[in-house]
């Protein structure tokens, strides 16, 4: 069955780079990793394809975008598939990733003829003022295993309706899916004709030459997404050589849940965004506060949730939770839950499923973890569906909780008085670059910039004005009378 999915996209597996699927730990395919010699060519192949992209017209350019969108509308199924073999995911959130690249395709295609730049009024008669927005170079996308083609559409769609090429440097647990996409891009590229021909290149290979692409002056700008400990150190690698970089980080996201809030929604919010991808998700809900007077209502219901979650393959129909990505995945929740018990926490739910069905696979049951207060563990964001809980009894005490930790990706409140949710959004709010009124705290829509503040890393992907990232900004000034007259009223000579 792998092999027919595979062959759809023209991928034979070669290569000493084992990828096992999560689903069941077999082996799915091989890839061969590039080495440090290569890297570079590819680096010096991106150079010369943005000097013939930059100067084809921004419209041009986006319907290159538009064929790559029509490939993934054909190619949905099996690449949604194709992602959940390689991901664990359940199958309808393969298929939702790849709609999401379709989305930001479409966004991208509308982009392309709106690269707006600014006419501003000049303090000198005779004058005129402009912004313009060039293409900055090629860019390098650094996705993890979790998301492993939208990311890279966020990032890749925009940048080539900007002018720049793309080099994609996927997880090495999720590379096949990469292929696939990469087998698409090249398709569209053929039909559009005029694409040079390392517009958007692969860099399967090592963390170590890895580093290269955020090394090298060449590539003025550097989309990660991953941990908190791989941003510390790809963003001042990035900032030693004046270099930009879009963090994408972690997140230790939570949702209030007041006394006025709408439970039955609260609920089904809280099992998708806390159990969903098997808690995976940067936008995963990991810390619930919830009102004392409502407490035990609250979390009694979620129990009785939690106890009829279909744990399984994520293939078959009626499956909620999927896999962890693999053993060391599963370790760090079981330790997160020690140490959780150990900090006064009350357990329910977690440990090994499936585990006679699938030896090689770490499918786990969701936890919920009943805390006295926000302690250590509850500050640290473990990749796994626990779901921290605390009560709160006075609005400030919850905002307060909510802000008090290192990570700033996504929030929410679940409330219908009005106060509170303006007091939530407000400046003196959550501190997150994404906050929301009665909806969970995953699921963005690509219409809005995606991102966070404090240790998230405050980059920004996806729409508003997140293509700004990928361009050069050029104050441009024309005279266009016959004097000199110099800025600020100087006279001189």
């Amino acid at each position: 069955m792998h092999a027919k999915l595979l062959a759809e996209f023209g991928i034979t597996p070669s290569g000493s780079h084992i990828v096992r699927s999560p689903i069941d730990g077999s082996e799915i395919g091989r890839v061969a990793f590039d080495d440090a010699p290569t890297i570079a060519a590819k680096i010096e192949a991106g150079v010369e394809a943005f000097r013939v992209w930059r100067d084809v017209p921004a419209p041009k350019r986006g319907e290159l975008v538009r064929l790559l969108g029509e490939e993934l509308r054909v190619h949905k199924e099996a690449l949604g598939r194709l992602v959940t073999v390689e991901n664990g995911k359940i199958l309808q959130e393969g298929l939702g990733e790849v709609q999401e690249m379709i989305d930001i395709c479409d966004f991208a295609v509308g982009l392309s003829r709106q690269l707006y730049g600014l006419t501003i009024a000049s303090e000198r008669p005779g004058h005129r003022m402009m912004e313009t927005w060039h293409p900055a170079g090629p860019v390098a996308v650094i996705s993890a295993f979790n998301f492993p083609v939208a990311v890279w559409a966020w990032n890749a769609a925009l940048a080539f309706v900007c002018g720049d090429p793309v080099i994609w440097k996927p997880s090495a647990k999720t590379p096949l899916a990469a292929l696939a996409v990469q087998a698409l891009f090249a398709r569209a590229a053929q039909k559009f004709g005029e694409a040079p021909a390392a517009l958007s290149q692969l860099a399967l290979c090592t963390r170590e030459a890895g580093e290269l692409l955020t090394k090298d002056p060449r590539i003025p700008g550097v989309s990660a997404t991953g941990s908190m400990a791989m941003g510390k150190i790809i963003g001042p690698t990035v900032a030693a050589r004046f270099g930009r970089s879009i963090l994408e980080l972690g997140g230790n996201n939570a949702m209030i849940v007041c006394p006025s809030a709408k439970l039955d929604l609260a609920e089904r919010a809280i099992l998708f965004a806390a159990v969903g991808t098997a808690g995976q998700r940067c936008t995963s809900l990991r810390r619930l506060i919830v009102h004392e007077s409502i407490y035990d209502n609250l979390v009694g219901a979620l129990k009785s949730h939690y106890a009829k979650l279909s744990i399984g393959a994520p293939l078959a129909k009626g499956t909620l939770v999927g896999p962890l990505i693999d053993r060391t995945a599963f370790e760090a929740m079981e330790q997160a839950l020690t140490a959780a018990r150990a900090e006064g926490g009350k357990i329910t739910g977690g440990g090994r499923a499936r585990e006679g069905e699938y030896p090689n696979a770490y499918y786990a049951r969701p936890a919920i973890a009943e805390m006295p207060a926000q302690t250590a563990i509850v500050c640290h964001e473990t990749f796994a569906p626990i779901l921290y809980v605390m009560r709160y009894r006075r609005f400030d005490e919850a905002l307060a909780l909510h802000n008090a930790v290192p990570q700033g990706l996504s929030s929410c409140i679940f409330t219908r008085d009005m106060q509170e949710a303006e007091k939530f959004l407000a400046a003196s709010g959550s501190d997150c670059g994404i906050a929301n009124v009665n909806i969970g705290p995953s699921g963005a829509e690509i219409g809005g910039a995606y991102g966070g503040e404090k240790e998230t890393g405050g980059g920004r992907e996806s729409g508003s004005d997140a293509w700004k990232a990928y361009m050069r900004r050029q104050t441009a000034t024309i005279n266009y009378s016959d004097a000199l007259p110099l800025a600020q009223g100087v006279e001189f000579g």
